[in-house]
């Protein structure tokens, strides 16, 4: 068994587990730790409890003790030249112009380190400036990019709600926060409203947002058709806090009644009806104005059966002629001979206008 010890090293920064060993740590304790970034400052969050070598956290430090009055005195004067830091770095940046944006200066509470936090939109190069102070400084140098979040965290101010940050007081960790958190709590999406100091979604849309989707669960929907002391009406709203809903009458009145009173039909929303229920028009089964497109093709339809009936006579001429030359084509060289000779061919002159007909004298002529 090991003994694990959860360290801070700001007031709202993360929980870090370390290895207590055999120190007698207290809540609020300072301590001297180990770190990546070397020895560290911090302070005991809760008092150490025992865990099984297979449930130990990766690359787990220690703690080497607890402080002094000199390891305190050492911090206070780090922290005193943090403000130094910062001024000449920031100097440094807009001499070099870099888009680049300072956040925070950094002792380490031994001043063996300084890390220098800032914002940009992309990479950036500081080499240079890292040259730069570490000349100055005469120690190591680390430039760290982070975040909008981040930076807020660093900074502090005061929210909307009149209180400190959330994340510069009490929040560990940022969870992800959706536009959704603030739909189920029924809030206005107006982004002044509902966005933080970073100029992301409030974090504190994300503490109650379970809870409201528990009590919206034992609540009928928007829409649904229920009974209320005997009267139908129709769920028009929500008071997910009170769990009330608001009914809206046959009568078009609306009130507000708790759940219990609140009678929900199994079938689907039924459609309005009743005196002052919209009354659908009957549909008239004379004619219609057609839609443009129908009227445009009924007319060209019309327009050709008319053409078709002037034109039958001459199409029947025009079939019957083209049938003749079709088969004129197909003719034999000698059926070609034959007509040709044909045509070449006087006419006998009739002599029908002479002959008599059977009705007619034959003294007389038509």
């Amino acid at each position: 068994m090991t003994r694990i010890v959860s360290i801070k090293f700001r007031t709202a920064g993360k929980h870090y587990h370390f290895n207590a060993g055999d120190l007698e740590l207290k809540s609020g304790q300072s301590v001297i730790v180990e770190t990546d970034r070397g020895r560290a400052l911090g302070t005991v969050v809760a008092p150490p409890k025992e865990v099984q070598k297979d449930k130990l956290p990766e690359n787990l430090k220690n703690v080497l003790r607890t402080t002094s009055e000199e390891d305190i005195a050492l911090a206070e004067r780090s922290a005193a030249r943090e403000k130094e830091a910062f001024r000449f770095c920031l100097e440094r940046i807009k001499t070099r112009q870099m888009e680049m944006k300072l956040v925070r200066a950094e002792y380490l509470y031994d001043g063996s380190k300084i890390i220098f936090y800032f914002t940009a939109d992309g990479r950036v190069d500081f080499r240079e400036l890292v040259k730069d102070l570490a000349h100055y400084f005469h120690t190591r140098i680390e430039m760290r990019q982070i975040g909008v979040r981040d930076e807020a965290k660093l900074i502090g101010g005061i929210g909307i709600c009149g209180r400190a940050l959330c994340c510069c007081t009490f929040l560990t960790d940022f969870v992800p926060v959706s536009v959704k958190m603030a739909k189920e709590q029924g809030l206005a999406l107006n982004p002044n409203k509902i966005s933080g100091q970073c100029g992301r979604l409030l974090c504190c849309l994300n503490y109650e947002y379970k809870t409201y989707l528990s009590l919206k669960q034992r609540m009928p929907k928007c829409g649904r058709q229920v009974s209320v002391e005997g009267k139908e009406g129709e769920i028009v709203g929500q008071n997910v806090l009170d769990q009330t809903v608001t009914v809206k009458l046959e009568e078009n009145q609306k009130i507000e009644v708790p759940l219990d009173k609140v009678q929900v039909s199994q079938g689907p929303a039924r459609e309005k009806s009743g005196k002052d229920a919209p009354q659908a028009k009957p549909r008239s089964r004379g004619p219609q104005r057609p839609r443009r497109g129908a009227q445009k093709k009924e007319s060209a339809a019309t327009g050709k059966r008319e053409e078709d009936k002037g034109k039958q006579p001459t199409q029947g001429k025009t079939a019957s002629k083209r049938r003749g030359q079709k088969s004129a084509q197909r003719e034999t060289p000698a059926q070609t001979e034959g007509t040709q000779s044909a045509r070449k061919r006087p006419r006998r002159k009739s002599r029908s206008k002479n002959r008599p007909t059977k009705n007619t004298p034959p003294g007389d002529k038509q």
